[in-house]
């Protein structure tokens, strides 16, 4: 009898302890973004999803192509580092199927222009080099913004998806480079001016409401940064956590005081 009883209680001894290990599990969400801003909002928030039964595990990477790649091929279930018209040419190249969650732009990185040469745009010398992206959304992004200083004249000033043949006009004879996004912040010692991403700008210590010799105005700007995932798994619970999450009154708190206007909210 007294065997029988210890048995007993060592069964609702390990029932009652998986019980608790039920209670205390936790969804593992892994998630793709770049170092700043996004990497920095996602660790922001890790405690707020922790408490809400998902782990979030952020995964940085420096580039523009892994993150999808890695999203698209299920080593990772989301990013955070992109916009529309990236997402869209991305897609097409690629032949990827990645898609928007609904509902989640968290914020918008004024594109701008920097120069380690020049002081301001009217400085330019003919023949003058002038660094953009190389990927087609950002490239477009950049002649864009060239347009509307003046700088070059594009054959349709509203196409953000112009390219350097769409120049009808350049009347300093600029030299327009294409460059990996991520390499735009090294060149400035090797060219007159550099149009470069607002997260690669912070990366490298670039203050953009300060050191831009001029910039977009985020406030009309298409290019809102949104989480992006597969269709599989774009409405899964841990995911619309992420979401929510990311959407409070703190997090648009924490982009403004810790961003001072290089980054802005689009919540």
């Amino acid at each position: 009898m007294l065997l029988s009883i210890r048995r007993a209680l060592s069964v609702m001894t390990l029932s009652i302890a998986g019980l608790g290990a039920t209670a205390h599990a936790q969804e593992v969400l892994r998630v793709a973004a770049s170092p700043v801003p996004h990497a920095e909002i996602l660790e922001f928030i890790r405690p707020q999803l922790k408490v809400q039964g998902v782990d979030l595990q952020v995964k940085v990477f420096n580039d523009y192509v892994q993150p999808n790649l890695a999203v698209s091929d299920k080593q990772l279930d989301a990013n955070f580092f992109q916009n529309r018209p990236y997402l869209e040419s991305f897609n097409k190249d690629r032949k990827t199927d990645i898609v928007e969650v609904p509902g989640s732009d968290v914020h918008i990185e004024p594109f701008g222009a920097y120069s380690q040469k020049i002081k301001k745009a009217s400085e330019l010398r003919e023949g003058a080099v002038v660094a953009i992206p190389s990927d087609p959304s950002n490239s477009g992004r950049a002649l864009s913004l060239l347009a509307r200083e003046g700088l070059i004249k594009l054959k349709d000033p509203s196409n953000i998806k112009s390219t350097a043949r769409d120049i009808v006009a350049n009347p300093k004879k600029l030299v327009i480079r294409e460059l990996e996004s991520a390499q735009l912040p090294r060149a400035l010692p090797d060219v007159d001016l550099a149009l470069i991403n607002t997260n690669y700008a912070l990366e490298a210590k670039l203050d953009p409401s300060k050191d831009a010799l001029f910039i977009e105005d985020g406030r009309k700007s298409p290019y809102a940064n949104f989480i992006a995932s597969r269709k599989d798994n774009a409405a899964s619970p841990a995911v619309a956590k992420l979401v929510a999450a990311l959407h409070t009154p703190e997090v648009r708190k924490f982009i403004q005081d810790k961003y001072k206007g290089a980054v802005i909210p689009a919540f």
